[in-house]
């Protein structure tokens, strides 16, 4: 059993299928195969299901990834940073658009005025894209706006946040102050999509008053759905944060929610992640309550 076996390994369990990870690996099938079975053999263990030409990881598949996937990626740190042993320390992190648009700009300004030497690389995307990443260590580390779900994901809350009702001028929802979600669902909605920690906020809330809600709009864009509340076509809810602007220009009105819903901003990462310096500088930073506004 080589590093070769469990990198091929690796790529086959994220690529979902033997075709697919020859492909990533500029490979032949065969080869692929063979590394796959010489891994079964070595541990006298069945790693992948197979039917037909599908393939599915087994229960000890999966825990064998997880093994398999820090190993190879402590190797690739490793040889990246003794081939650039002088250049600055690779940061990567990942982020929920609403803490990518509004909050980490300001951690990473803070993060290189004590720490110049770092070098960071961010990926903006949606709270559960964010976590997958995590867990594939794709990223060192994540700012998320919902607790992560899978087990392997250690989690630190790091920063309260408060969602918002908005409305257009003129609307009945408009300036009022304790809205119920029974009266909030009585009007069209323009809502984040599913994976977004506003809207997993939201969907629990309608499904624990046992209201069915199907919203007018479904985007990734918190600004296109602030531009279509702004147009007449529904209300919406999202981070007081992210409304502030709009709200203080008058292109929208705000309202609040009865109950409040807050949630907490969320610092996670891989439990079996190594904190190399920078990375463990990072999360001290978010956690040091500087960020504050």
């Amino acid at each position: 059993m080589t590093l070769r076996h469990l990198h091929i390994f690796v790529t086959v369990f994220q690529a979902g299928g033997i075709t697919r990870a020859a492909h990533i690996l500029h490979v032949a099938q065969p080869s692929i195969s063979l590394a796959v079975h010489e891994l079964e053999e070595h541990y006298g263990v069945r790693l992948f299901e197979r039917t037909g030409r599908k393939i599915v990881p087994t229960e000890c598949g999966r825990s064998f990834y997880g093994y398999a996937l820090h190993i190879v990626s402590l190797f690739r740190d490793m040889e990246h940073h003794m081939a650039d042993w002088n250049s600055a320390g690779t940061l990567r992190i990942g982020a929920s658009i609403t803490v990518g648009t509004h909050v980490l700009p300001a951690l990473l300004d803070r993060c290189k005025q004590r720490f110049p030497d770092i070098r960071a690389e961010v990926v903006i995307n949606n709270s559960a894209t964010i976590e997958r990443f995590a867990v594939d260590n794709a990223i060192d580390v994540g700012l998320i706006e919902n607790n992560p779900e899978h087990p392997d994901i250690h989690s630190t809350p790091f920063r309260k946040d408060r969602l918002c009702g908005i409305a257009p001028p003129g609307h009945p929802l408009a300036g009022r102050a304790g809205v119920t979600l029974p009266e909030l669902a009585r009007f069209p909605l323009l809502l984040r999509e599913k994976g977004s920690g506003s809207r997993e906020i939201l969907d629990a809330c309608f499904a624990l008053d046992q209201l069915s809600v199907r919203p007018l709009w479904e985007s990734v864009s918190n600004q296109a759905i602030i531009s279509g509340v702004a147009a007449g076509l529904g209300v919406a809810v999202l981070s007081e944060l992210l409304v502030a602007p709009s709200v203080q220009t008058g292109r929208i009105s705000p309202f609040s929610l009865q109950p409040a819903l807050e949630r907490n901003f969320i610092i996670i990462r891989h439990k079996s992640k190594y904190l190399t310096p920078p990375l463990q500088a990072f999360m001290e930073l978010c956690l040091d309550g500087q960020n504050r506004d």
